[in-house]
């Protein structure tokens, strides 16, 4: 402890501390930083009074004025429920026609579409519709098996594909393995990679020791000329769009032991606005079809 002493540059006392030579001086604090000090206080003890602030185990007090930022939240809530609802029962009510022939209409349908499929649909046909090959199907080209119109895509959603309710559509291949050679299947194949006008053999595709197989126990589902049929869900087997793989040793492995997906039926798990708007959106990816010329229809 040294002596108080009055410092010789500043004229200000010194507390008697010192530290290695350096002196503590008294300087007082200033006044504007005492107004602040004190003006912060008396906020801090007028928010506490006003507002709920001071907590006590799994609630807080309350305040006089009982304001919760909650309160308000549940205000706003309840205002975009209340417009939401409005906006659905117009949806539910019309038919899908009419919403899309309605821009204001289409562009929410669209829009709320397009959220319903995030949490939907995304997890299997990809966040852009764009499907997984080897698992589920693109929504974005021309290629459906049940069909692309506007009511198509609403029954597919709404009951669903394969699942145990009663309106799913369905559909089964017979495991091939289990009735024929392995060779005979694979000839099957090669027949099946020949259907594609791109093929070097398509020409003489019939001359392929598969054809007449495939005459027999395909062409009633895949059409004559593999066209496919969507009153059976069969794809098409002459384009160069395939689920499950196109290469020779895909095609052969799904002749013997097809694969088949489920999908669940949304109708059961969402209400028809929903569903209808999740129908606008996918009918807008790019490969919807227009109802009345049966070509691809764009509603964006």
């Amino acid at each position: 402890m040294g002596k108080i002493e009055r410092d010789p540059i500043t004229g200000q006392y010194t507390t008697g501390h010192q530290w290695n030579g350096i002196r503590e001086l008294r300087t007082p604090v200033p006044i504007w930083w005492m107004l602040v000090w004190i003006a912060s206080i008396a906020f801090a003890l007028v928010y506490v009074y006003l507002l709920p602030s001071i907590p006590l185990g799994d609630r807080t007090t309350a305040g006089a004025t009982g304001y919760t930022a909650r309160l308000n939240l549940e205000a706003e809530l309840d205002a975009v429920r209340t417009a939401r609802a409005e906006a659905s029962a117009q949806l539910a009510e019309l038919e899908l026609s009419e919403i899309v022939a309605d821009e204001e209409l289409a562009t929410l349908a669209f829009n709320g579409g397009r959220s319903a499929f995030g949490v939907n649909c995304m997890q299997c046909h990809g966040a852009g519709g764009g499907g997984q090959i080897g698992q589920f199907p693109s929504l974005i080209d021309d290629d459906w098996l049940w069909g692309g119109s506007l009511e198509d895509i609403w029954y597919s959603i709404n009951h669903g594909i394969r699942n145990e309710t009663l309106d799913a559509r369905f559909a089964l291949m017979p495991a091939y393995g289990d009735f024929y050679e392995q060779a005979e299947i694979e000839d099957v194949a090669d027949y099946v990679l020949a259907l594609n006008p791109s093929s070097p053999e398509h020409a003489t595709r019939d001359q392929l020791p598969g054809a007449e197989m495939f005459d027999l126990e395909c062409s009633a589902c895949h059409g004559v000329n593999g066209e496919g049929g969507r009153d059976f869900g069969a794809p098409n087997l002459s384009d160069a769009v395939w689920l499950y793989g196109g290469e020779r040793e895909e095609i052969v492995a799904q002749i013997i032991n097809p694969r088949m997906g489920v999908m669940p039926a949304f109708g059961e798990r969402l209400d028809e606005a929903t569903i209808k708007m999740l129908t606008v959106y996918v009918h807008a990816l790019g490969g919807g079809e227009d109802v009345a010329s049966g070509e691809t229809a764009a509603l964006q």
